[in-house]
């Protein structure tokens, strides 16, 4: 029973459910009637849905047929209406489908028309989009051609400028075409290039720069300011732009900073051959310049492009090299005309580059240096001067024959003697042609030492201490070796030593006048503390002194050669009652030579004089001791008495004035003693006053006495054993020869007790 109530119930709600879908259909659109049917057919039941279905139809028709059968005389009346209406529709038809015939007739040309009209305004769309699409890109391809442009006309710059704007700008807005994609991916590229291209244009620039060095340095040594118009450095400021825009600044200034240095090192190395000309060492100068105006003007237009540390430290090295280099190449230089145009090129150079501001200190102590070294080329320049001059002079008076000629001389040598003015023309200087011109070439070594102290930013003492220690050099030391080669020299004559004595001893009172000089040029007095006194007095009297010297030897060497002309015949026993002809032609070569001594210093002429007279007396002697002659007889020693006699007489003549009585003749007393001695046979007054203050042989030595006793001796015995066959002759021999030896034992006793 339940289980029939149960059926009961899902009956009911089954017929509920089909009543809901039937009004469902009955309400819902067509379209939309699939959902509800098949909820239907998913549905177990739709066997008795359909009854209900079928049900629901007649009872649908029944309806529609009341309705009908309701409204049945209108509906006969509506046919018979619409009867009527089908043939007036019929004509109606008629008339449209012959309008719509003529309309379709007509429109066919509207029709293509239209179809055109439709083409073009689809064309006219897609042109206008197309100009739309162009319009937003054509700024970037006018963009891209733009930097093209710029970078074939290297316009580099500019071109990484119009390359930013085109990437963040432009190529952003038609991002979505291909072309815009290969214009992306060559952006970087195109970086890379410009910064290869700016590269190569600084490089071309160093380059440029490296070559024309010398032509920037050039113009500023010669005007200073303006030389760096001269380059263009815009290379330099677009690459500098260039590397900091793409973030790369540090890298250009590591690599200008390394390129420059290398040129610097490459400037810096002088040629090998720089001091063989001038322009060897302008173009060094020019080249040095020319670098530092580059880097001074880069340094103050490129905001730390290069610092000022770094340019110190480049110029502190140029300055060691360009030293370094200085004298190395200033030391084979011999020409003081190319020390003098080194030094000016030198200060020049020193004040170019002080202009721009490095400090050239250094240059001008190596200056003071140098100025050392032109000493020394100008002492070897003027110690070839002086030669000439020495070698070139007649050594004889300097004669004058009219007023014009004489004032000629002393304009050039300060001379004064009221004798010599006095006297009448034709007249003589005392002095040779050397005097005056060694003066003059003094005072030109001056003018040359002066010049070199120009603008070297001395003081005025600084240069006289210069000009005047150089002076002392060339004084005491070239003239001086000149003077003193002349005078040593082998075939110099007496006459030319005289007159170098007499020249030297004017030179000697011109040096006041030189001093005098010096002052005038320097403006500083010889008074001031510190300044240097010449030393010209010293120089002179050494080589007058030496010349006095080679006087006396040279006069000792005249009368060497003519006693080698002596042959005297020691073994003779005649005399020829007259001097030997050798001392006959020795005087008087001895007298003409004292002549030519008029102008000598007394004291010089006296002391020739004397030194002649003492060396010919000491010869003599030699001649009459030495040891090749072991015998000798008392007439030849009568005939040497004679030529003694000779030169006493010689002696007491005067040659010479100034000597006091018989003063000269003590030259030969020596000799005039010992042949007194033999010649008179005065043994026993020698003998017994020996040793005494005041005795008569004074100078006669037991030494010389008993060398010269021995070689008569020796002769005498000779003489006895070839007359022995005489027994008087042979007894007078003996007697004497007995004398002689008991006066040769009491000469051994002297010497004897005088050793003791």
């Amino acid at each position: 029973m339940e289980r029939g109530k149960m059926a009961e119930a899902e009956s009911l709600e089954s017929a509920a459910e089909h009543e809901r879908i039937l009004r469902e259909i009955e309400s819902t659109d067509t379209a939309c009637i699939g959902p509800t049917l098949r909820s239907v057919y998913d549905g177990e039941e739709h066997g008795r849905f359909m009854e209900k279905l079928e049900t629901r139809i007649r009872n649908h028709d029944r309806e529609i047929e009341k309705m009908c059968n309701f409204h049945y005389q209108g509906f006969v009346d509506s046919i018979t209406e619409l009867l009527k209406v089908r043939g007036e529709a019929q004509k109606l038809k008629n008339q449209v489908t012959d309008t719509n015939r003529k309309l379709q007739q007509e429109g066919k040309e509207l029709v293509i028309a239209m179809e055109e009209l439709k083409q073009c305004r689809l064309q006219q769309r897609n042109i206008s989009a197309t100009v739309d699409k162009l319009m937003l890109c054509l700024p970037v391809l006018e963009m891209y051609s733009k930097l093209r442009d710029q970078m074939k006309t290297k316009r580099h710059y500019p071109a990484l400028k119009t390359l930013e704007h085109l990437e963040h700008t432009y190529l952003p807005q038609v991002s979505h075409y291909r072309f815009c994609k290969v214009m992306v991916d060559n952006i970087p590229k195109l970086r890379e290039e410009i910064k290869d291209v700016s590269m190569s244009d600084l490089k071309d620039f160093l380059e440029s720069i490296r070559k024309h060095s010398d032509k920037i340095g050039e113009t500023a040594m010669k005007q200073v300011p303006g030389a760096q118009d001269l380059v263009d450095f815009s290379p330099v400021y677009r690459c500098l732009h260039i590397y900091s825009v793409l973030g790369a600044r540090e890298t250009f200034e590591n690599y200008y900073r390394k390129q420059r240095r290398k040129q610097a090192r490459l400037v810096l190395q002088p040629p090998s051959n720089m001091h063989e000309t001038l322009d060897g060492y302008r173009k060094y100068f020019n080249q040095i310049v020319g670098f530092f105006v580059v880097e001074d003007h880069i340094l103050h237009t490129t905001q730390g492009l290069v610092n000022r540390a770094y340019i110190d430290e480049l110029w502190e090295m140029a300055l060691s090299k360009t030293i370094a280099a200085l004298r190395t190449h200033s030391s084979y230089c011999s020409d003081p005309n190319l020390v003098l145009d080194l030094k000016n090129l030198i200060v020049l150079f020193a004040d170019t580059l002080q202009v721009y501001g490095f400090p050239v200190n250094q240059l001008f102590d190596m200056l003071l240096e140098i100025r050392d070294q032109y000493s020394e080329t100008l002492l070897k320049k003027w110690a070839g001067i002086f030669r000439n001059i020495l070698d070139s002079d007649n050594y004889s008076p300097i004669p004058v024959t009219t007023e014009d000629m004489y004032k000629k001389v002393v304009g050039q040598f300060p001379f004064q003697d009221t004798e010599l003015e006095k006297q009448p023309f034709p007249k003589k200087f005392p002095f040779s042609e050397f005097v005056p011109k060694v003066y003059n070439q003094i005072k030109e070594f001056i003018y040359a030492c002066l010049k070199f102290s120009e603008d070297l930013h001395l003081s005025s003492t600084e240069v006289d201490d210069m000009i005047r220690k150089s002076t002392n050099l060339l004084l005491t030391r070239t003239l001086s070796n000149s003077l003193q080669n002349v005078i040593k020299r082998k075939n110099i004559g007496l006459t030319e030593l005289v007159q170098i004595i007499i020249n030297t001893t004017h030179l000697e009172k011109s040096c006041k006048y030189l001093e005098e000089f010096i002052t005038n040029i320097t403006n500083v007095l010889p008074e001031t503390v510190h300044t240097t006194k010449l030393y010209g007095t010293t120089t002179f009297k050494d080589a007058r002194h030496a010349a006095e010297e080679e006087i006396y030897t040279n006069l000792n060497q005249k009368i060497d050669q003519f006693l080698q002309l002596a042959d005297y015949d020691w073994m003779t026993g005649d005399l020829d009652n007259k001097a030997s002809d050798y001392l006959i032609d020795l005087i008087a070569f001895l007298r003409s030579t004292f002549a030519v001594f008029t102008h000598l210093p007394g004291k010089v002429a006296q002391t020739a004089c004397m030194s002649a007279c003492k060396h010919l007396a000491t010869s003599l002697m030699q001649l009459l001791l030495e040891a090749e002659v072991r015998q000798l007889t008392l007439g030849a020693l009568q005939q040497f008495n004679l030529d003694v006699r000779e030169c006493e007489k010689f002696a007491r003549s005067g040659p010479v004035p100034g000597f006091q009585e018989d003063t000269l003749q003590l030259a030969f007393i020596d000799l005039r003693q010992l042949l007194d001695l033999f010649i008179q046979w005065d043994w026993s007054t020698y003998l017994a006053d020996y040793g005494q203050p005041n005795c008569k042989y004074l100078r006669v030595n037991p030494v010389t006495a008993l060398t010269l006793l021995e070689k008569i001796s020796r002769e005498m015995k000779d003489t006895s054993r070839k007359n022995n066959m005489f027994a008087q002759f042979r007894k007078n021999e003996r007697d004497k020869q007995k004398l002689i030896d008991t006066v040769a034992k009491q000469l051994r006793g002297l010497i004897s007790s005088h050793h003791s």
